[in-house]
């Protein structure tokens, strides 16, 4: 049995948890929170013992593995205490809302043995796998532009509201948006060197109000991104286009061709959706175009069209077997910059340089 401890039970955790149902010899034997409603809720999901803190749970239990999906503004101080032990870690992005957190996380690890793997779940959804291996075989060529559209629903509500502010979050585009600046860097291969950005608060949220105070997060924009050798990347995002039927568009072209991945959305639909795969060669005038179909069983684990899954497949292997993680704490750290450069621009209308 390899028992995991996990941290944090709101709806991240409760997905972590299914997904850890479909694994021979895999559970979760322990939930730390502070909430007691979550928490009994996960607890009675997974079976578990539960602990107010994760100190309290660190202390009590012999644990093979640790999950971290607690709020973002609470990983600088949980990855403190837990990287002082030689626990594999699971830990959910943003690694940290700012770019000195990440800088301290990253220095925390240096001298510890056991693997961080930072849960960077978009890398590992059926379609963008497709890309990837597309991309990585020299379909498209030299990749010279990555241009990714999320067009979907509202941020969730969370217990405390903790996700209406950007002091909390590290704002939309670190919150959200790092994932799709950890699948420029993967697919180009180069690190970032400008950000450009401008975003709005526009429709959501508006009329909310805690404590007094309007949240401040972003809910669409557009962000460009420079990176080593000349290549771009481009994100557009709107947090109030539910009605999309494809949620997700990753487009890498090429100097030889255009590979494109669709996932469609998930939240509050009924039906199970299929992605898509399209590569057009150059000046072929053609395009064809191959259905991605995912295993209903994994589709519903989680809302993320099955990539928990096949992440916690790998790091399950990596806990067993150890290895090197796939998604490093040097990863999750260069999506942070990225996001946090593209808030910064956002708000001052300036490119920011890395």
């Amino acid at each position: 049995m390899t028992k995991y401890g996990i941290i944090g039970s709101g709806m991240m955790a409760h997905e972590h948890i299914n997904n850890l149902h479909l694994f021979e010899g895999a559970r979760v034997v322990a939930v730390a929170d502070p909430d007691e409603a979550m928490r009994g809720s996960a607890m009675a999901l997974a079976g578990a013992k539960g602990y107010e803190t994760h100190n309290a749970m660190l202390a009590a239990e012999d644990l093979d593995a640790l999950i971290i999906a607690a709020p973002n503004h609470t990983h600088h101080a949980i990855l403190r205490d837990v990287l002082a032990t030689e626990i594999p870690v699971l830990c959910e992005k943003p690694l940290g809302v700012s770019d000195a957190q990440c800088r301290d996380i990253a220095g925390w690890t240096e001298a510890r043995q056991a693997p961080v793997w930072v849960a960077m779940e978009y890398r590992y959804m059926e379609p963008m796998q497709r890309l990837l291996a597309e991309t990585g075989k020299g379909t498209a060529g030299q990749p010279r532009m990555v241009t990714i559209r999320e067009h979907r629903f509202p941020f969730l509500e969370k217990v405390g509201d903790w996700n209406r502010f950007s002091a909390n979050t590290g704002g939309t585009l670190v919150e959200k948006c790092c994932h799709h600046f950890d699948l420029m860097r993967l697919i180009l291969g180069v690190e970032a060197v400008r950000v450009y950005a401008s975003a709005g608060v526009d429709v959501n949220h508006l009329d909310e109000r805690y404590d007094g105070q309007t949240p401040d997060i972003f809910d669409n924009a557009y962000v460009i991104v420079e990176f080593e050798g000349g290549v771009r990347g481009m994100l557009e995002l709107s947090m109030f286009a539910e009605g999309a039927y494809w949620q997700e568009i990753v487009t890498v072209v090429g100097d030889k061709a255009r590979i494109e991945a669709r996932i469609p959305g998930s939240h509050g639909i009924d039906e199970l959706r299929h992605g898509e795969v399209s590569i057009g060669v150059r000046a072929s005038l053609t395009e064809t175009t191959e259905v991605i179909e995912t295993d209903p069983k994994i589709m519903a684990a989680g809302a993320h069209h099955g990539s928990t899954y096949y992440q916690h497949a790998k790091f399950l292997d990596l806990v067993r077997n150890g290895g090197t993680p796939e998604v490093s704490v040097a990863d999750g750290a260069a999506a942070v910059r990225i996001g946090a450069a593209a808030e910064e621009s956002a708000r001052n209308g300036q490119p920011v340089y890395l």
